[in-house]
């Protein structure tokens, strides 16, 4: 059964990195822009998140501190951590999507000091365990 929501576009593709220079630098030379760069906090540590733009492709690379980075270097292959979809109210989207029934992995839309104002997000669990992340920016 289709449920009514409003998504505007695909926000941006989280990628996590092993080393943030060199995922930089490879992008930069694919044409995009180094448009925002802050720290998050996670398990205690500090990473990192850049958000390379080109056009209106928008990618965030991430490093997970270098405590994480053991698990994210035996992977033998690249992937993408979760596709972020743009909306205007993050209130409305999580009550249409809790009544909706879906897997929301957070208890509440989450606020990050990222952008200008900031921005809050959630997720949830797509069929194969895919993360979908809505995402309001401030």
């Amino acid at each position: 059964m289709r449920i009514n929501l409003k998504i505007n576009s695909l926000q941006h593709i989280g990628i996590p990195v092993t080393d943030m220079k060199v995922s930089v630098a490879f992008y930069k030379r694919l044409g995009f822009a180094d448009v925002m760069t802050a720290g998050f906090d996670f398990n205690g540590h500090r990473g990192k998140a850049v958000m390379m733009r080109l056009k209106d492709i928008t990618i965030e690379l991430y490093q997970l501190p270098e405590t994480e980075l053991p698990e994210i270097r035996s992977r033998k292959n690249g992937h993408i951590d979760h596709i972020a979809f743009d909306v205007d109210d993050i209130e409305q989207t999580y009550a249409v999507l809790k009544n909706a029934g879906f897997d929301i992995r957070e208890p509440a839309p989450v606020f990050l000091a990222f952008w200008k104002k900031g921005c809050r997000y959630f997720n949830i669990l797509g069929p194969d365990g895919e993360r979908l992340e809505f995402n309001q920016v401030l």
